[in-house]
């Protein structure tokens, strides 16, 4: 077991690798991207990065206060379904009503890795191809999508 300094170091030490993974890796814009906190420039709709000793994942979280804009935001990215899927390699989960540690309901599309820990450093390669591949096809996607999604919420 470790202490919570120990869990912190190590969380530190594997999200910097995969920022120097990512350092050189250009979103399709052209521009340079923080990927480990991906900017999909609408406020309540994150792309989230989730590795632990329980899950490895990357989820579009659709959390959206007012229920109605997040039905909306929700049914067009369903429309928008078939061309994500064949941009990704990885068919997402898609999860409406989905309930949060923290007690929010939201809606989430969750594209998951098994068979890796993060408590396992020799993992931590495969888990950083994981997250790389899926960004890069998901940033794909989106850079040619995000304006229909921006202009619902505004």
């Amino acid at each position: 077991m470790l202490s919570k300094e120990e869990r912190k170091e190590r969380n530190e030490k594997f999200w910097s690798t995969f920022k120097e993974v990512m350092r050189k890796t250009q979103s399709s814009s052209g521009r340079r991207v923080n990927w480990a906190t991906y900017p999909t420039q609408i406020k309540d709709l994150y792309l989230r990065l989730i590795c632990d000793g329980k899950l490895t994942a990357m989820c579009l979280d659709v959390q959206f206060k007012d229920e109605g804009v997040r039905t909306i935001v929700w049914e067009q990215l369903g429309e928008l379904k078939t061309v994500m899927e064949s941009t990704m390699t990885q068919k997402g989960e898609w999860l409406e009503g989905f309930h949060t540690v923290e007690g929010l309901t939201i809606n989430r599309i969750r594209w998951e890795q098994s068979d890796t820990n993060f408590y396992r450093e020799e993992d931590w390669p495969k888990i950083h191809a994981f997250f790389k591949q899926n960004l890069i096809e998901f940033d794909a996607f989106y850079q040619e999508f995000k304006d229909i999604l921006i202009l619902l919420v505004e």
